[in-house]
Parts: structure tokens; sequence; C-alpha cells
């Protein structure tokens, strides 16, 4: 009779191997975590096409592995665009597990582990990691980083991706002081209540703009309650002069862009000569377009040089010199 493993669906052989991979096998006994189930997928596709559940055989701990039981894990703009196969970065195939981030309790430590960590321990991947949707993980101890349990847990689960990709935009590109001001479309995503937020605390203004749609009053009220200045819906924004819109708000130095299409060039409206724009996402699809006044005579010109990499997003600017 085969062995046991061989009797395995072929993709759960390809799933079992890779883990294997990763775990740094010991020849001295050693632990193995629960038996968990996943989310994967073969091949690119619609995500309701593509995905599956399925059964994962325990794996065995290396010496510095640690297994964590997975408490929540989100789904992103980028994991749909991964399975999607239209996203730079992705895991290979087949038998790739979907989920890039999320927190987790520690299960169990291998016999050489060296971090503070101990069972009942939240940590989260970080850098994100691939493979976040399944129950359990293991994987090498400097993957795992404590954090709190008193944190919420959607707070915990989120916090490599959306709040750093905030932090790194109000910092990375264009100095601001205190009283300046900025302008970011898809204000009511994570990434846009974040860097309202942030900059709340750091004293910068924000100008935000969302989408018409049932609810948006609500939405509204509750950017305003984070710390938004100005929110305005794209139809109030369908005129020339919008800059009149600002009262006593300066005119925003830097503008964050996560929809393309028309909507990029409301935001372009608002800055002022000189400003930035930075593009973090596509939301809508559509590529950014760009009023041919703008080049004539606010002179918009791409610049490379303020292109980064970010552990989920390709942040690329537009600046438009003085």
């Amino acid at each position: 009779m085969a062995p046991p493993s061989r009797l395995l669906p072929p993709m759960l052989q390809i799933l079992r191997r890779r883990c294997a991979s990763r775990c740094h096998f010991s020849t001295a006994p050693s632990l193995v975590s629960p038996p968990s189930k996943a989310v994967l997928y073969d091949e690119h596709g619609a995500p309701d096409q593509v995905l599956r559940v399925v059964d994962v055989p325990p794996v065995h701990l290396g010496d510095r592995d640690v297994c964590v039981r997975m408490l929540a894990a989100p789904i992103n703009p980028s994991d749909i665009n991964r399975i999607e196969g239209v996203y730079p970065v992705r895991p290979p195939l087949p038998g790739a597990v979907a989920g890039y981030e999320g927190v987790g309790q520690v299960h169990a430590l291998g016999p050489a582990v060296t971090a503070p960590l101990s069972p009942g321990d939240w940590v989260i991947p970080s850098p994100p990691s691939f493979g976040t949707w399944q129950t359990y993980i293991v994987k090498h101890e400097s993957v795992w980083h404590k954090v709190r349990s008193d944190v919420p847990m959607e707070y915990a689960a989120t916090v490599t991706v959306n709040p750093l990709t905030a932090l790194r935009m109000l910092q990375d590109f264009v100095k601001l002081n205190p009283g300046d001001a900025i302008v970011q479309n898809g204000a009511t995503s994570i990434v846009g209540q974040c860097v309202i937020q942030l900059a709340k605390v750091h004293g910068i203004h924000t100008i935000n703009i969302i989408r018409d749609r049932p609810g948006s009053e609500e939405a509204k009220d509750k950017l305003k309650l984070l710390g938004a200045d100005e929110v305005f819906m794209e139809s109030q924004l369908d005129m020339k002069n919008v800059k009149s819109l600002l009262g006593a708000l300066p005119e925003p130095a830097l503008g964050f862009n996560c929809v393309g299409g028309n909507a990029a060039s409301l935001l372009l409206k608002f800055l002022r000569q000189g400003g930035t724009m930075v593009t973090y996402g596509g939301m809508s699809k559509r590529p950014v377009t760009i009023p041919t006044s703008y080049f004539i005579f606010k002179v918009c010109t791409p610049d490379p040089a303020c292109e980064i990499v970010l552990p989920s997003f390709a942040l690329y600017s537009t600046v438009m010199p003085s």
C-alpha cells in the first residue's frame, strides 16, 4: 500500500512539500502543527471561480519555527489582485494560499526559538507574508512580531499594510509642516481614514473626496469625527474654481490618489502650483486622467525619482513644478 502522503490529492502534496521546505526539518523528533484549513488557488482568475477551501495535513516545526493559530486576516484589494494575477508581486502557482497580513496567536514554538514569544501571545507577520488565509501557519520565528492582545483584533490584523502606507505617504514625498494641507480621494478607505488621523496628530489639514452613493452623508460625518477638515462628494467638484471651497485652508501641497480615472483629475484641481500627487492604487481600474490644461499651464510632469516600493503598494507621484 502506498505511504499516506502518496494518497493525498496532488495539490495537497505540493502544499505539504512547500510547507516542509520552509520548516528546516530536524532529524530529532519535532512538534507538528494541528490539521489546518486553507483558502488556496491553483490558477489566476476571479476569486469566486478559483478559490477553494482545503484541509492541510499537519506540518513539522523546525527548530526555530513558530506555529500560529490565525485569529483574523483581512481581504485587501491587493489580495484580490494577486488572485486575479494582475498584481506585480504574487506567490507561485499552483497551491498558492491567499492572504498577505493578519493577526494570530502563538500555538507552539520550535525547540531553538530565541524570539521573546510564548504560547498565547498575539503576533503579526512583519513584513507581510503570503498565506495568511489559513487556520494554522508554520513559519520561521523571524516572521512573527508580538503585538499587544488588548489591541482590537481588526486593527492588529490590518496594521502592516494600510496604516504604514498612510504614514509613508505623509512622510516620504513632501516635507509637510503643521498648518499645511493634503488632499485625497478614496477617503473612506482604510488608508484614507489612517491618513486623516495621522495628519490630524501632526497638525496637517485634510481635504477629502468621496464618491456619491447611498450613505455618503453618514460617511462624511464619520470622516469629520476622525479629524477631516473638509469632505466633498465628487458631484460638488463639477466646477472650475474648486479652490473657492477651501475657505481659510491653504492650497494642498500633496495629494493621494487611489482611484484613478476622473477622480484623479478632481484631486489635481486642488493642488497648489508645485504640488505633488502620489498614486498608490487604481480602484476604478481606469487610467489617471489629466486635463491638457494642466500640462500647458501647470507644467504637470511625472517624476520617476519619486517612485518607491512598499510592502504592498508601488507609489508613483505626479509633480506640478512651480
